[in-house]
């Protein structure tokens, strides 16, 4: 069983920056294609970033596109979410999982997430 462990989130003002990050146990991440998360309160969970196990193919929500950049080590088994020109719309829980398809379907159980919280 694959766990996941998000951290890195936090407060941060409109237009500042954070990095989140994810760190997996249990399976090596190099085979699959992982994917970035993210749940406002009273809205269902929505992917905004994944890439391919070799770090060269990324897809982005058109919310994330130009602001937020995803990476991969695998040699750490750990992804990572760079988020820059935060907006308040931003504000949610951001989860990291292995996807599936083109409509980027979780493979795992849920980690706890990691808060980020962007004011205005």
């Amino acid at each position: 069983q694959v766990q996941l462990v998000e951290s890195g989130g936090g407060l941060v003002q409109a237009g500042g920056s954070l990095r989140v990050s994810c760190a997996a146990s249990g399976r090596a991440l190099r085979s699959y294609t992982m994917g970035w998360f993210r749940q406002a309160p009273g809205k269902e969970r929505e992917v905004v970033a994944a890439v391919n196990w070799s770090g060269t193919t990324t897809y982005y929500a058109d919310s994330a596109k130009g602001r937020f950049t995803m990476s991969r080590d695998n040699a750490k088994n750990t992804v990572y979410l760079q988020m820059n020109s935060l907006k308040p719309e931003d504000t949610a829980v951001y989860y990291c999982n292995g996807v599936l398809g083109s409509d980027y379907r979780p493979m795992w159980s849920w980690g706890q997430g990691t808060q980020v919280t962007v004011s205005s």
